[in-house]
């Protein structure tokens, strides 16, 4: 089953844990991948110096001040894309990154993106699950509660999680600490365990 937008319009940090272990899916002319969600990472407001809208509103960061369940992806690196959901209420803006999924159909599709045939190397990173999902700038802004990029709930319990600080985000002072990703223990396609 689809989620719908009101599960998008929860607090943050419910969202990113209530993920894990929910269906990425994409459409694709390609193809269809899907992928269980196994790692997530949450980003809440202005004043969470480890998110984008710590700058203020932009153009790149509009869509995180609109209405949740939408899709906020980015560029980084000069060569990755991010694929986020944007949570809460319109102006509050905050999103939960999708940061690693566990390939489940579509598998060959994604390994001649990724250019691997190893599974564990498909989509545990938030850029190798874009890359393997053909998720890219195009895709942002888009409704999760459409038909081409969107999550479903499958009614499977994840009961291992796992809490630890955010990966990457050195520069956010104490915020680098905040408790806010999320992942399944002992899962092998996790980015890091």
């Amino acid at each position: 089953m689809k989620i719908l937008r009101s599960f998008y319009e929860q607090s943050t940090v419910d969202v990113a844990r209530q993920l894990l272990g929910k269906y990425l899916v994409r459409k694709h002319p390609d193809g269809t991948t899907v992928g269980r969600i196994v790692e997530t990472e949450a980003y809440i407001g202005p004043q969470d110096k480890a998110c984008h809208a710590s700058r203020g509103r932009t153009p790149r960061t509009e869509i995180m001040f609109g209405p949740a369940g939408h899709a906020y992806v980015y560029f980084v690196y000069g060569f990755h894309y991010m694929l986020n959901i944007v949570t809460e209420g319109k102006d509050f803006p905050a999103a939960v990154l999708i940061r690693a999924v566990e390939p489940l159909r579509g598998i060959a599709l994604m390994k001649k993106r990724r250019g691997t045939e190893e599974p564990r190397n498909l989509a545990s990173g938030p850029g190798k699950l874009c890359e393997a999902f053909a998720i890219d700038r195009t895709l942002n802004g888009s409704d999760m509660c459409g038909g081409i990029l969107y999550v479903e709930d499958h009614a499977e319990p994840v009961t291992k999680v796992v809490t630890t600080p955010r990966i990457g985000v050195d520069y956010a002072g104490k915020w680098k600490h905040k408790p806010w990703r999320f992942l399944i223990r002992d899962n092998t396609f996790v980015s890091k365990p």
